[in-house]
C-alpha cells in the first residue's frame, strides 16, 4: 500500500476537525451569551411579570391600561430604545398603546406585537411552584415580559446597536376600539415601515401560529304580521317572526356547519310583539296569546380567510331572503377583525424559529391548527407584511378564573425569540 504523505494526513485530519466543529456547533459563542444572559434573568423577569399583573388593566379601563404602560417605558428606554405613550381620543374609551423603537439603520425590520389589556380584572398574581396565576398571567403580560427580555437579552451583547425593531403594545386588543382605522392606524403604520411581525401572544412549548381566523358580527332582524294566536299559519296572518327566525338559524346550521374553520354563534336573541335596544343590550316583550311580530339575533362569524367570510356571507343572504308567509328579514355585517391567512412567507418565518428552537436543544416547532385560536392583533396587518404569532408565555384558562402561565417555558420563549430575532436582524 502507497504510504500517504504526512501533510496530507495533517490536512485531512484538520478538515475534519473543522467539518465537526462547523456542524456540530449549534449556536455561535455570541448566541451563547444571550442564552447565558437570559438564564442569569429569571428572577427579574418574574419580578417584572408581578408587577404588571397587580395592575388591573381591562380594555374599558383606559386608567389602568396606561398605568401599565408607564411600568413599561423606562424598561424599554433603559436598553436604548424610544419609548412614547399613543393616546386615543377619548370618546373612543380607549387607554391607547405604548410604541418603542431603536434608532438604526441596519438589518431586516422587525416589527413586535403584542398587548397591554386583559378581558377581566381582580385576580392578583400568585406563584404556586413554578406556575403563576393572575389576571392576564397567559393573555398577555408574561408574553409582554418575554418580548421585553428577548430585547434586553440582544442588547446585553451589543446586539440591538444600529438595529431596526419597533415594538407596538396595544391597549385594546381584547376590545378592539372603535373605528378601527384609527385605533389601529398607528399598527398600520409601523407595518409599513417593517419587513415583518413577531407576536407575542400566548402559545404553545412547541407549536406557533401562521394563520389566525378573523371575525365579524352579524345581526339579523324579522319582521311579521301580529294578532290572535289562533289566526296563526293563516294566509290572513302567515307563520309569526319566531318560526321564521327558527328556520333561518336553523338553514344556518345545515347549510353551514361542516366547513373547514368556518364557525357561526348566535349569541343574543329577543322575539315578541315589541323589542327596545340600549347599549348592546335586547329587551322583548310579549303574550302567548299574541303571534310574535318581531326578532333580533346576533351573533359572530369565524372564517380563516376574506373569501370564505365572504361566500359565508352570501349563503346566509339567500337563507334569510326565503321568507316564511308574512314574514320579512334582512341580515347585516359588521367586519371586527380579518383573518391572517398561512401564506408561504409565513411559513418561511415558521421554519426559521424550528431551526432556532432545534438549535437550542428544544425540539421542532410545528405550526397551530387555525381552528385552535381565535382572532388576534396581527391579522390587522397580515396583509401587508410577513408574520407569526403565539411567541409568548404558555399557559391556560385564558379569559377566566384561575389564569396561569408557566414558569418553567418562560426562559425558553425568550430564548427562541432573542436567537430569532437576532439572526434575522443580522
Amino acid at each position: 500500500m502507497k504510504k500517504i504523505p504526512k501533510h496530507v494526513v495533517i490536512s485531512l485530519l484538520l478538515f475534519i476537525l473543522l467539518t465537526t466543529i462547523c456542524y456540530g456547533q449549534k449556536i455561535s459563542p455570541q448566541e451563547q451569551k444571550i442564552v447565558d444572559f437570559i438564564d442569569k434573568s429569571s428572577p427579574d423577569a418574574i419580578h417584572l411579570i408581578e408587577k404588571l399583573v397587580n395592575i388591573e388593566s381591562p380594555s374599558e379601563d383606559p386608567a389602568g391600561v396606561k398605568n401599565t404602560g408607564t411600568i413599561l417605558m423606562p424598561e424599554f428606554r433603559s436598553i436604548g430604545m424610544t419609548a412614547k405613550w399613543i393616546d386615543m381620543p377619548a370618546e373612543m374609551k380607549r387607554g391607547g398603546h405604548l410604541l418603542a423603537e431603536t434608532s438604526g439603520s441596519q438589518g431586516k425590520r422587525v416589527l413586535m406585537l403584542g398587548h397591554l389589556d386583559t378581558v377581566l380584572r381582580g385576580e392578583k398574581f400568585r406563584r404556586e411552584g413554578n406556575k403563576i396565576y393572575g389576571t392576564g398571567t397567559s393573555d398577555m403580560k408574561t408574553g409582554v415580559v418575554v418580548m421585553y427580555y428577548a430585547l434586553k437579552a440582544l442588547e446585553s451583547v451589543g446586539a440591538l446597536k444600529d438595529r431596526r425593531i419597533k415594538l407596538l403594545l396595544t391597549g385594546d386588543e381584547e376590545d378592539t376600539g372603535v373605528p378601527a382605522s384609527i385605533s389601529r392606524r398607528d399598527m398600520v403604520d409601523a407595518a409599513k415601515t417593517s419587513d415583518m411581525v413577531l407576536s407575542f401572544e400566548n402559545g404553545g412549548n412547541n407549536i406557533a401560529t401562521v394563520a389566525r381566523r378573523g371575525y365579524s358580527d352579524w345581526e339579523l332582524e324579522v319582521s311579521a304580521k301580529t294578532g290572535h294566536s289562533s289566526a296563526i299559519f293563516k294566509e290572513s296572518m302567515g307563520s309569526g317572526a319566531i318560526f321564521e327566525a327558527a328556520r333561518i338559524l336553523n338553514q344556518f346550521y345545515i347549510n353551514l356547519n361542516h366547513e373547514k374553520y368556518l364557525t357561526f354563534n348566535p349569541s343574543i336573541i329577543a322575539g315578541g310583539t315589541e323589542i327596545t335596544t340600549a347599549d348592546g343590550s335586547i329587551t322583548s316583550t310579549g303574550k302567548g296569546n299574541v303571534v310574535p311580530a318581531k326578532v333580533i339575533v346576533r351573533g359572530d362569524l369565524r372564517f380563516l380567510t376574506e373569501a370564505q367570510k365572504t361566500a359565508a356571507r352570501e349563503k346566509m343572504k339567500a337563507i334569510v331572503a326565503m321568507n316564511l308567509p308574512g314574514t320579512s328579514a334582512k341580515i347585516g355585517f359588521r367586519d371586527e377583525m380579518p383573518g391572517m391567512e398561512p401564506t408561504p412567507a409565513n411559513l418561511e418565518l415558521l421554519k426559521q424559529l424550528d431551526q432556532v428552537s432545534q438549535d437550542l436543544g428544544y425540539g421542532r416547532i410545528t405550526a397551530l391548527d387555525p381552528g385552535d385560536r381565535g382572532a388576534g392583533d396581527i391579522s390587522y396587518i397580515s396583509d401587508l407584511i410577513p408574520g407569526m404569532d403565539g411567541l409568548g408565555a404558555t399557559g391556560g384558562n385564558d379569559h377566566a378564573k384561575g389564569e396561569y402561565a408557566d414558569l418553567d417555558t418562560m426562559p425558553i420563549q425568550i430564548k427562541r425569540a432573542a436567537i430569532l430575532i437576532y439572526r434575522l436582524t443580522r
